[in-house]
């Protein structure tokens, strides 16, 4: 998996929650959006990883 694919999903619903700074759901997805989009690569590194080890597993948990 690509770490843009997850990036549009929480941009998405970064998007759609209600966009008040008060609000824990759109303060959570805002800084999981903006740490992933600096750390891109440690990110692909990680599902690079975690895709490893499903498959080692034998499923996607």
């Amino acid at each position: 998996m690509k770490p843009e694919t997850i990036l549009a999903k929480l941009y998405e619903l970064r998007k759609d929650a209600s966009g008040d700074k008060d609000d824990l759901e759109y303060i959570a997805l805002n800084h999981a959006f903006c740490f992933i989009s600096y750390q891109m690569a440690a990110f692909q590194k990680y599902l690079d990883e975690v895709g490893e080890s499903n498959a080692d597993d034998g499923g996607d948990d």
